[in-house]
């Protein structure tokens, strides 16, 4: 059986230092409410990486929805996150300024694209498959309407 150091260490987490409290100047939820969230999180981030390898399940929000969860339930989870190597560039970005950035965007808009026919193809009654895309054309208008990179700076005020 392998020791909790070896484990941390595989998973790249030994080297962090003791991340701060959740939500600085806040309670911690109570038990239950804090085991929900972190149900929550896991939860999201397992949909997330699911969602790398099957073009039909978002990356992204899943991720997005992981680190928010985990912030109000698990701060080594949220360190964990943000130091990751392919998630926590994102989680920065979005966190600084909402920025999804062109190839997300995308990427996004040709994994929508291809869902929506497969559904078409698929779905015994078309007006199930128009509801879902009509959701899909929301989210993409959204998304393409975010920033794509960091704001510059705002020089202050003569």
């Amino acid at each position: 059986m392998q020791s909790r150091a070896c484990h941390t260490a595989k998973w790249g987490m030994a080297d962090q230092p003791d991340p701060p409290p959740a939500l600085p100047g806040t309670t911690p939820p109570a038990a239950p409410v804090r085991w929900l969230l972190i149900a929550l999180a896991v939860t999201s981030l397992v949909l997330g990486i699911v969602g790398l390898f099957l073009p039909v399940v978002p990356t992204v929000p899943f991720i997005l929805l992981s680190a928010w969860a985990a912030a109000r339930s698990s701060p080594k989870l949220l360190a964990w996150l943000e130091a990751h190597r392919a998630f926590g560039p994102m989680l920065t970005e979005w966190r600084r300024g909402g920025v999804v950035r062109r190839r997300a965007k995308w990427l996004t808009t040709l994994t929508m694209s291809g869902s929506a026919v497969f559904m078409l193809l698929t779905f015994p009654k078309r007006w199930m498959a128009l509801v879902v895309i009509a959701v899909m054309v929301c989210v993409l208008v959204w998304i393409w309407r975010r920033p794509e990179k960091m704001p510059d700076a705002v020089p202050p005020a003569p």
